[in-house]
């Protein structure tokens, strides 16, 4: 009894230092490779085959299907991919799975000679390990403690792997166990098998993992291990599962589309295989399997359920939609969904994505705003008054969206941009806020008469050209992550900041000579402050992604060391200040 005890112990020891190593081994790979599955995520293509391969990808960086799944959930449920684009994305995800259970088949290598003996765990895993530790502690380079991260996740998990397979090696002699393995025999008992251990760990790398722990013992044929892998199919579905309930209809039935592609794609394989067994009876179901064969059936599932199914990607797609049938009220997209922080670099890249989004509709408001100064339009101005409202949606959903990465580990790259977020989204609120100011000046104008002279008129309209440029540029520099238009942004700022100084000068002159009025002059005030807060604004966003976002200096230690000929790029800076001044100089200035 005592022997039966400590085997246990050892058994779920080494269960969860396998399960653990899989996860360190998973996330470290995920956030080492995080830019470019971001790369590989942005290049979503309507072309199921195509999306097939992206699943392949995807799954093999970050070793998850599970992972995958939810992920593509959240992005239909963000409305930033379709139903049908997620249908080849599923399917790639179950093949890209297969490669963690050829990383574990290592454990049942077996032979005398030298290179077999180097990749035995028992030798590949220790050495592994020590270089792992060694990256790991000794580095300072966040990459190579990633890779010394993701090396000490296989020690763990080949360890783990290991530790079960010597705990369970006197099951080999236990009657009840060849009994159990012999009732998988029957399709239908191993395939519920296989689903619900699959489906209570959340993993069918790990499930498929145990199962080749397992056949170490011996006792495994061909017979018991194929159904429970067929299972493990249809079991690493829960999770999508659960991930889809609050969605929209499209991710849920994303979901479905999971479910029905293993649920068919074992069926189908069910019977014809069990069907010509039948007639003539496979002479190898009675053999021992081996952990190779089970990367092998694993793998061969795989790829002949994605052959056969994925012609009928449409057939999927249509049964999805009978099974959640639409509703009669309108459904809207999540702009940022949760389920994709179980990738954070994927979630971190969607919401700069939708921060983007907010930058544009900022600028579109500026845009619109500064034309009623000269053409009052009760369209416009109401149109610029909802992009206002939309920015503020966009920094609510933003902000509490943003707090909840706090407390996670991400990589150095993902907490630039994530700092960068979190400094830069008030910035863009604020500009629409000032264009409002602004359609708010022009509504005044309009509903009261109010007229400039045309000296003052000349002179806003060289303001405006100034500031929309300004906006649009910080607009493009954000989305597009162009640094060298970022570096344009500061020193056009400066050159709105003295345009502004010397309209006021200008006015104040105008108002002595009895040229304007005292009454136009407060809403040329409130007018001026809108367009140099405005750039302040703009030069904000810029500089964060500039400076504060690479860690190097506080964003007023930039500016001050800038101007003051400190830095490098000061040079840039005043040459660039000098050729807008230039350009945006008032007529009379240039005729002289």
């Amino acid at each position: 009894m005592a022997t039966y005890i400590l085997n246990i112990v050892s058994l779920l020891g080494g269960l969860a230092l396998f399960l653990f190593g899989m996860d360190v081994m998973g996330r470290s790979l995920e956030r080492q490779a995080g830019n470019r599955l971001q790369s590989i995520l942005a290049k979503m293509s309507s072309s199921v085959p195509k999306g097939f391969l992206l699943g392949v990808a995807a799954t093999a960086i970050i070793q998850s299907s599970s992972a995958t799944t939810v992920m593509v959930v959240g992005f239909v449920n963000s409305g930033i991919m379709t139903l049908k684009q997620a249908v080849g994305i599923i399917m790639g995800s179950n093949v890209g799975t297969t490669v963690t259970a050829w990383i574990l088949s290592l454990s049942g290598l077996e032979g005398d000679s030298f290179l077999i003996q180097v990749f035995k765990p028992s030798t590949l895993a220790p050495a592994i390990g020590i270089i792992g530790i060694v990256l790991f502690m000794f580095t300072k380079n966040e990459s190579k403690k990633n890779v010394g991260m993701i090396l000490l996740g296989f020690l763990a998990l080949m360890t783990g792997m290991d530790i079960m397979g010597d705990s369970m090696a006197f099951l080999e002699e236990e009657a009840w166990f060849a009994q159990l393995m012999v009732s998988f025999a029957n399709p239908i008992l191993g395939i519920l098998f296989g689903a619900v251990l699959t489906a209570l760990i959340q993993s069918s790398s790990a499930s498929v993992g145990i199962l080749q722990g397992l056949c170490l013992t011996g006792q495994v044929s061909f017979a018991a291990a194929i159904p429970i892998i067929l299972g493990q199919n249809i079991g690493t579905c829960v999770t999508a599962l659960m991930g889809a309930i609050g969605a929209n209809r499209n991710a849920q039935r994303t979901a479905v589309v999971h479910l029905l592609f293993n649920i068919l794609g074992v069926a189908i394989f069910s019977i014809v295989f069990y069907g010509i067994g039948l007639f003539a009876p496979w002479s190898f179901m009675t053999n021992s399997v081996a952990p190779w064969d089970i990367s092998i059936i694993h793998t061969g599932f795989n790829l002949l359920a994605t052959a056969t199914l994925l012609p009928m990607n449409n057939l999927l797609v249509q049964l999805a939609c009978v099974i959640i049938p639409d509703k009669k009220e309108t459904e809207k997209n999540e702009l940022l969904d949760e389920r994709l922080m179980v990738t954070p670099s994927v979630a971190i890249q969607r919401a700069y994505e939708v921060a983007g989004q907010m930058v544009q509709i900022a600028e579109e408001a500026f845009q619109r705003a500064t034309t009623l100064l000269f053409h009052f339009d009760t369209k416009v101005y109401d149109n610029v008054i909802d992009l206002e409202n939309e920015t503020d949606h966009y920094e609510d959903a933003l902000g509490t969206y943003l707090v909840k990465f706090s407390g996670k580990r991400l990589s150095v790259t993902d907490n630039r941009t994530l700092n960068t977020l979190l400094y830069s989204i008030s910035d863009m609120e604020r500009i629409a806020d000032h264009a409002v100011a602004i359609a708010k000046a022009a509504k005044e104008i309009n509903d009261k008469n109010i007229s400039f002279s045309q000296q003052a008129q000349e002179e806003l309209q060289v303001l405006q050209e100034a500031v929309n440029t300004v906006v649009r540029r910080t607009a493009r520099a954000f989305v597009f992550k162009d640094m060298n238009k970022a570096m344009a942004v500061e020193p056009q700022e400066q050159v709105v900041d003295s345009l502004v100084r010397e309209i006021k000068s200008r006015h104040i002159r105008r108002l002595r000579d009895g040229l304007c009025t005292v009454e136009s002059g407060f809403i040329l005030e409130d007018m001026l402050t809108a367009f140099e807060r405005t750039a302040d604004h703009c030069s904000n966003v810029a500089i964060e992604m500039l400076q504060v976002s690479e860690g190097k200096l506080e964003a007023h230690e930039y500016l001050n060391a800038l101007k003051a000929g400190e830095l490098q790029e000061s040079a840039k800076f005043s040459e660039r200040f000098a050729k807008y001044k230039a350009k945006y100089a008032f007529p009379e200035d240039k005729e002289q």
